[in-house]
C-alpha cells in the first residue's frame, strides 16, 4: 500500500475506535474472516421478573355488632319518652305547632284505602332506606307512621343506629289516630322532594338494615291474635312478653308467656330457647314488640315474629288473659243486664222473708255502728272493708244472702262484689237499716253471734283481688256526698258533673237536680261517652235510694274515673232535706 493511502485508512480506523470507546458495551459481532464452527445457540438469559408493587386495598369493615347496637338503641329509649313513640292526641297537638316530618310508611294501597295524616309524605317501609335523600337532616323531628305501630317500629330503629337522632314513631299508628276521632284526609299524599342523602360512616351496618327492611316478606314478620291463639292449641310456642313487670303484673299476660323487660331483652339472650325455634314476641301495642324483633332477626333468630297490635289486640279479641279483668266489659254487661228490681229488696219483703225461709243476713256496716244503732237479729256482721277476705264464713255461692249497711250504699257495692266472684243470689236490703227502721221492723242491740268459718269457695283469683283492692281501700265516707254538701259545691265556679241514674219514668215523677243529666243505670256503659272526657273531673252520681248509685260509682272508679261520688241517700234524701228539685 503506497503512503498516500495509508495514512486515511489509519486515520479512519482511529475515529472508528474512538466511536466504540464512546458507545454502550454490545455484544461483539464475530468476524468474518473465518466461519466459525457450529454450536448450540446459547440460551438466552430471561429478564428478571419485576417484584409486583401491592395493590391498595381497603380494610373491610367488621360486621356489625347487633346485640351491642340493639342494646345502645333501647337504652335510648326511656319508658318516659314512650320508649320512642309519641301518642296520637300529642302527635295533633305539635302539628299545630311546631310541626315534624311525617313518614308514612305503609304500602301505596292502603293510603289509598284508609286516608292518612295531612302532611305526610308516602315512602313504604321497604324502600325508606333506598331514599334517604327524601328525608330531612339527620337532626330533624321525624314521626314515623304505619298502620299499627309495627312497620313503624322497626323504620324508627333503623333511622336511629344510622345516625337519625328525633325519630319517633306513632303509638298504635293510623289506628290509633282514628280511634282518637283525629283527621285524615284521602286522595294521595304529596310526593317527596329528593335532595342529597346523608353521607353514611358505617356501610356495613347500612347494608344490614337496608336488606332487612328491603326483604320484608308479606305480613312484615306479624302475627294476628286469632292466628296465634288456635297456634297456641297446636305448635310449641316460646310467648315472650317484653312488658314492663308493672304492666305484666296490672295488666294481665298471655297464659305461658316468658317475661323478660324491654330494656333487659338484650342481656338476658340466654334466656330465649335456639334461634330456630318458634317464637312469638308482644308488648302493648306492637311498638316495642317490632324493635325487638326486628333486632333478633338479625341476630340469626330465624322463626320470631310479633303480635300485631301486642296484647291490646288480643284484649279486643277477647282472647284469654291471664292476671287481668276487663272491668268496661264486665260491668257493661253486669248493669246492662240488672232486672227490674236491680237486685235489691224492701224491708216488708226480706220481713216477710224471715219469718219463713230466713236467708243469711250479711251486716256490712262497721262494728262502732252496730252497737250504737242495733242490727236485724240473725244477722252476721262483716265489714265492707274486710267482706272479701271472709268469703269462708259465707253460705254457699247458690245460698240466699241478704246484704244491709246504714242507706243502701255500702250494701249495694257488696251485694255487687260478690255477685261478679260468682254468688248468684244475693241481694241488698233497699234503704239500709234506716229503710228497716222507718217501716217499724224490729231490730236488737248488743253484739252478733260470731260467723262460723267453713270453706271459702273457688273464685277468679283475679277479680277477687281486684275488688278486694277497691271495697278495703275504700275511705272515710265509703265514697258518698251528703244532700247539703252537693248544693253547696253546685253553687261553686267547680261544681260537679251530677249523674243521675234512675229511670227516665222516675225523674218524671219525682224530679230531678238541676243541671243533672240523666243516663239510666242499665245505658251507663252504653253512653258512657256523655261523661266527662277527663277521668279525674269531679261526678256526683244518684238514684232514688243509693243502691243504683253505689254500683254506678263503683264501676265508673273500677274503670279509671278517680273523682266520683254516690249522693247518700239518693234523690230521697235530696227531697227530705228540702233542696231544689226541678219538676
Amino acid at each position: 500500500m503506497n503512503r498516500k493511502l495509508a495514512t486515511p485508512v489509519l486515520l479512519l480506523i482511529v475515529f472508528s475506535m474512538l466511536l466504540a470507546a464512546c458507545a454502550p458495551a454490545a455484544t461483539p459481532a464475530p468476524t468474518s474472516t473465518m466461519a466459525p464452527t457450529a454450536t448450540t445457540a446459547p440460551t438466552s438469559t430471561p429478564a428478571p421478573t419485576a417484584t409486583p408493587v401491592p395493590t391498595a386495598t381497603a380494610t373491610p369493615e367488621p360486621a356489625p355488632d347487633v346485640a351491642a347496637l340493639w342494646k345502645d338503641l333501647i337504652a335510648g329509649m326511656p319508658a318516659e319518652k314512650g320508649y320512642g313513640s309519641v301518642a296520637a292526641a300529642a302527635l295533633n297537638t305539635e302539628l299545630a305547632d311546631k310541626p315534624p316530618f311525617l313518614l308514612d310508611v305503609r304500602e301505596a294501597s292502603e293510603v289509598e284505602k284508609d286516608g292518612f295524616i295531612k302532611g305526610s309524605v308516602n315512602i313504604p317501609v321497604r324502600d325508606v332506606l333506598k331514599s334517604l335523600d327524601k328525608l330531612p337532616a339527620q337532626d330533624q323531628a321525624i314521626v314515623v307512621l304505619c298502620a299499627s305501630g309495627h312497620r313503624g317500629g322497626m323504620v324508627l330503629s333503623a333511622l336511629r343506629l344510622l345516625g337519625y337522632t328525633n325519630v319517633r314513631n306513632l303509638g298504635g299508628g293510623l289506628a290509633a289516630w282514628k280511634k282518637a276521632n283525629l283527621p285524615t284526609e284521602t286522595g294521595k299524599p304529596a310526593e317527596a322532594k329528593a335532595g342529597t342523602a346523608p353521607t353514611l360512616k358505617n356501610q356495613a351496618l347500612y347494608k344490614l338494615l337496608n336488606d332487612f327492611l328491603s326483604g320484608l316478606p308479606e305480613g312484615f314478620y306479624t302475627v294476628k291474635p286469632d292466628v296465634l291463639n288456635a297456634s297456641l292449641a297446636e305448635s310449641k310456642i316460646f310467648l315472650l312478653d317484653v312488658r314492663t313487670k308493672k304492666e305484666y303484673d296490672e295488666t294481665g299476660r298471655i297464659a305461658g308467656a316468658t317475661h323478660i323487660p324491654f330494656n333487659d331483652l338484650f342481656a338476658n339472650l340466654d334466656k330465649l330457647p335456639a334461634k330456630d325455634a318458634q317464637i312469638v314476641i308482644y308488648c302493648a301495642s306492637g311498638h316495642r314488640g317490632a324493635v325487638a324483633m326486628m333486632g333478633l332477626r338479625l341476630m340469626g333468630y330465624t322463626k320470631i315474629s310479633n303480635l300485631g297490635g301486642g296484647l291490646g289486640a288480643w284484649k279486643t279479641a277477647k282472647l284469654p288473659v291471664e292476671g287481668w279483668v276487663d272491668w268496661n266489659v264486665t260491668w257493661s254487661d253486669f248493669l246492662s243486664q240488672l232486672p227490674a228490681d236491680f237486685y235489691s229488696m224492701a224491708p216488708a219483703a226480706l220481713n216477710a222473708a224471715l219469718t219463713e225461709k230466713p236467708p243469711f243476713l250479711l251486716d256490712v256496716r262497721e262494728a262502732s255502728e252496730v252497737e250504737k244503732d242495733g242490727y236485724i237479729k240473725g244477722s252476721v256482721n262483716i265489714p265492707v272493708r274486710e267482706l272479701l277476705k271472709n268469703l269462708d264464713k259465707l253460705p254457699a255461692q247458690d245460698a240466699a244472702i241478704v246484704v244491709y249497711c246504714a242507706s243502701g250504699h255500702r250494701g249495694g257495692m257488696a251485694m255487687a262484689a260478690l255477685r261478679l266472684l260468682g254468688y248468684k243470689n244475693v241481694v241488698n236490703l233497699g234503704g239500709g237499716l234506716g229503710a228497716w227502721k222507718k217501716a217499724n221492723l224490729a231490730t236488737v242491740t248488743g253484739k252478733p253471734e260470731a260467723a262460723t268459718a267453713g270453706t271459702a269457695p273457688k273464685v277468679d283469683a283475679t277479680r277477687l283481688a281486684q275488688l278486694d283492692a277497691f271495697l278495703a281501700g275504700l275511705p272515710d265516707g265509703f265514697n258518698t256526698v251528703k244532700p247539703a254538701d252537693l248544693n253547696a259545691a253546685l253553687a261553686t265556679d267547680k261544681k260537679p258533673f251530677v249523674l243521675d241514674v234512675r229511670t227516665t219514668d222516675e225523674v218524671s215523677k219525682d224530679g230531678s237536680i238541676e243541671g243533672s243529666l240523666n243516663v239510666p243505670v242499665n245505658d251507663l256503659f252504653k253512653r258512657i261517652a256523655e261523661l266527662p272526657k277527663d277521668k279525674a273531673a269531679p261526678i256526683v252520681v244518684l238514684c232514688k235510694s243509693g243502691h243504683r248509685g253505689a254500683m254506678a260509682m263503683m264501676a265508673l272508679k273500677m274503670n279509671g274515673y278517680t273523682n266520683v261520688t254516690n249522693l247518700g241517700g239518693g234523690m230521697n234524701a235530696w227531697i227530705a232535706a228540702q233542696l231544689p228539685v226541678k219538676k
